[in-house]
């Protein structure tokens, strides 16, 4: 995968492209590779996971959240990927496969806070919301936490500030 990997990643470069993100059979193979990784291709087998696999609900996207919901609920063990730094690559995916684990993290006092920040700053919650919501009510500190930052907006907030002047006028 990836000797395959790189190629194309040089004949993209010939072509001054950068290349395509993994399909969900090369985050299936990136996967297995994470789990018993070899030797010497550990950071690119890390960067691969957070930054090649696209955000949102591709097949891709599936592969990896379900990889990465496995390790926060200690079915699968990466050397590569703690629980934690799992529960906080999932918090980058925009929303989607990533809300349920992300949900399930508020009940794990050793991943919670990195699930609140996480799930403070994702907006594609749909319905999953209302779990969020339930859990909050059933006394859930964590939930309340979410809850209270999607009401301050701090989604929105805790960006940087637009410059006092976009554009020059003509």
């Amino acid at each position: 995968m990836l000797e395959a990997y790189r190629t194309h990643v040089a004949e993209r470069a010939k072509l001054g492209i950068p290349p395509e993100p993994l399909n969900a059979e090369q985050t299936a193979a990136l996967v297995e590779l994470l789990k018993s990784p070899p030797v010497g291709e550990e950071a690119i087998l890390v960067d691969l996971l957070r930054n090649r696999v696209p955000a949102g609900v591709d097949q891709a996207a599936y592969v990896k959240a379900s990889f990465l919901s496995a390790i926060t609920k200690g079915e699968v063990v990466s050397s590569l990927v703690s629980p934690v730094a799992a529960t906080e690559i999932l918090g980058t995916m925009l929303g989607g496969y990533n809300i349920e684990a992300l949900i399930a993290c508020l009940e794990n006092n050793a991943l919670a806070p990195t699930a609140v920040v996480a799930l403070s700053h994702t907006l594609l919650m749909f319905d999953a919301f209302h779990d969020v919501d339930e859990k909050a009510k059933a006394g859930n500190s964590y939930a309340k936490q979410v809850m209270h930052s999607w009401a301050e907006g701090e989604w929105f907030t805790s960006r940087d500030q637009l410059a006092e002047k976009i554009f020059n006028s003509i």
